[in-house]
């Protein structure tokens, strides 16, 4: 790959650029998310369809409209261009990725499919890089504490993602694509939803994705191997719905994906990759009890499986957690009550370790309140669990409407983050007294949204306590740990300010985000690795007629790859263009141009990233 630039050229202007886009909008283009179209529910903030307007928690909403028009191929590559969220990765689209809400880490942050919590209990976070963004139908983004609704980890926010459903008249759709590094894509799925009292929703939708790759690591690296490191993803998920009578429904929901990725562990000829499996399975009946009482049961179960094989051997590691859910929600008036019981038994096996498992029985209420210009919301959580013990948590939130479009913000709560099974019991490294991390959180937000303008603008200040990092030197038992160990001996300050804007103009619409974040371990008063204090996205679109697309820029400056801040990761900028063309109402093609320039640029120390690359695709829909 060639270089065309030193670290930091241009970061200076994009930041000050996506801050003029913002800036150049009047008070009247304030608004909460930075996409055209306003979606009118979301569900992930308080675990019930809410209009978007009176959410009281910052959130953005990738609908399947948006992730189509992206032409984006992988996950991790979309959610890095969304406000308030950064990503590592240690090489190509199939190697280990971390995604970070507001400075936090992976691990303190929760994941869910279509409501079913996935992750590791081992390493802790969701395998970013197993998720297929082919089988996803829509994305939310809650940013800030959510433990009173999702117990443990939920410190920086959620992301949850919604695979596709039935509806409408049966369709079946085909789509195939090529592209870059030997990248091969090709998916189908069929979906549909019958009439009448007993009315019956379908969707089945599998996908194979492989790609030959580049090598992960560059020549610096003491791990590197200048093979080609690819990755084969195949996926399958679905839904089926039924309504038994007016008000009453059950169903399942499942995805599952496996992946296979290569990467570098050192210059062998062994063929180092991991083997990859995360599913989501579940079973619900949703009935409405009362007219004003709707009762959720749902039983879930999350997988996350992992073999790893490398020159240093075979290790092998899963999690699955089973969840039981009894969520009843009661409307009082233009007020909604919710009493949630809930318990999650966390079974792990692990070839580092012996390991159980371990339970969490939770108990929460919640209330939204909306009074003519005043929403207000207040929620109670405690997490009993068999390994780590109870845990309390609160949330508090108020908006007021200034006027119709105008909002402004403000709630505190806080959150915990349970201590991983490596960092509990992995040998000569885990300390089994490790206490949950514990999350202190005040924001305040403006947004206002008027017509195709909007802005939004949040400032956020979360204390973490308690913060699980390596010890060099072991406060307990050190000649058990003469290597070090994880203990709980530092805290985290993660604070910032998150702006979102856009506007539309004819058939354009501009759009940018800038986030200005300070997350700090205040222990050692350092930088908290692999995240930039200023990073944003500025794009120009256009839609009209069968043809849209739009040109865009990410940007980061510089960070520093480890916790000591010795090692500095360079700023970038990058520049990718891409389109669809809607050929009849059956046949659409549609490409994507990514790091137009051929920047030269690290997302993890010693590990590479792709060069410029394109890929094309044609999707085909019988209706």
């Amino acid at each position: 790959m060639t270089s065309t630039r030193s670290s930091d050229v241009g970061l200076l202007h994009a930041p000050l650029l996506a801050a003029a886009i913002a800036a150049a909008f009047p008070l009247s283009t304030l608004a909460q998310q930075t996409d055209a179209a306003l979606p009118a529910v979301q569900v992930t903030a308080t675990r019930t369809p809410q209009p978007v307007r009176d959410v009281l928690t910052d959130n953005v909403v990738i609908t399947a409209e948006q992730i189509a028009a992206s032409g984006q191929t992988n996950l991790v590559d979309l959610l890095q261009q969304q406000r308030g969220l950064e990503v590592s990765r240690n090489g190509g689209p199939g190697t280990a990725a971390s995604v970070f809400l507001r400075g936090s880490s992976n691990v303190q942050n929760v994941v869910l499919v279509d409501g079913v919590r996935v992750g590791s209990s081992t390493l802790g976070g969701a395998t970013w890089s197993a998720l297929p963004l082919s089988q996803i139908d829509r994305i939310e983004i809650v940013y800030g504490p959510l433990s009173t609704m999702y117990g443990a980890d939920a410190v920086g926010g959620v992301v949850q993602i919604f695979t596709r459903k039935g509806e409408r008249a049966p369709s079946l759709t085909v789509g195939a694509g090529l592209g870059s590094y030997g990248t091969r894509n090709l998916d189908a799925g069929l979906s549909g939803a019958t009439g009448g009292e007993h009315a019956v929703r379908y969707s089945v939708n599998v996908a194979r994705e492989r790609a030959e790759g580049f090598s992960a690591t560059r020549p610096q690296s003491a791990f590197y191997n200048p093979d080609k490191d690819g990755y084969t993803r195949e996926s399958a998920s679905g839904q089926l719905g039924m309504d038994l009578a007016k008000g009453h429904e059950i169903g399942l929901t499942f995805l599952h994906s496996r992946l296979e990725g290569e990467y570098d562990a050192g210059p062998s000829t062994v063929n180092d990759r991991s083997i990859s499996h995360v599913g989501a399975y579940s079973l619900y009946s949703r009935n409405q009890l009362l007219p004003n009482w709707t009762s959720l049961l749902r039983f879930s179960s999350g997988l996350d499986k992992a073999k790893d094989i490398s020159a240093y051997g075979i290790d092998t590691a899963k999690t699955r957690q089973d969840t039981f859910t009894w969520q009843n929600d009661i409307t009082i008036g233009s007020d909604l009550a919710q009493v949630l019981l809930e318990r999650r038994i966390e079974h792990v096996d692990s070839s580092n370790f012996n390991a159980d498992s371990r339970a969490t029985n939770s108990i929460a209420a919640s209330y939204q309140m909306r009074r003519g210009a005043h929403l207000a919301s207040a929620s109670l959580r405690n997490d009993d669990s068999s390994q780590y013990g109870s845990k309390t948590t609160g949330n508090l939130g108020y908006g007021y409407r200034i006027t119709d479009a105008l909002r402004v913000n403000a709630s505190a709560g806080t959150s915990f983050r349970a201590p991983t099974y490596n960092e509990l019991f992995f040998p000569g490294y885990g300390v089994p007294t490790n206490r949950p991390e514990r999350g202190r959180n005040v924001e305040a937000g403006v947004y206002y949204e008027k017509g195709s303008d909007r802005f939004s603008a949040v400032y956020y200040r979360n204390r973490v306590s308690d913060l699980i990092v390596y010890a060099g030197e072991c406060p307990v038992s050190p000649a058990n740990y003469p290597f070090g160990c994880a203990y709980n001996v530092n805290q985290a300050l993660l604070t910032g300010v998150t702006l979102g804007a856009s506007t539309r103009f004819g058939p354009y619409t501009l759009r940018g985000s800038l986030d200005f974040q300070n997350p700090r371990d205040e222990t050692t008063d350092l930088l908290l690795p692999r995240r930039a204090k200023r990073h944003g996205t500025v794009a120009l679109e256009y839609a009209a007629g069968a043809l849209s697309g739009g040109i865009e820029s990410r940007f980061a400056s510089r960070r520093y790859d480890d916790g000591a801040n010795s090692t500095t990761l360079g700023g970038y900028a990058l520049l990718n263009l891409y389109a669809n063309y809607q050929v009849n109402r059956d046949w659409s093609v549609y490409g994507r141009w990514n790091n137009m320039l051929d920047k030269d640029y690290a997302l993890a120390n010693g590990y590479a990233t792709a060069g410029s690359n394109v890929f094309v695709g044609v999707r085909y829909t019988l209706r």
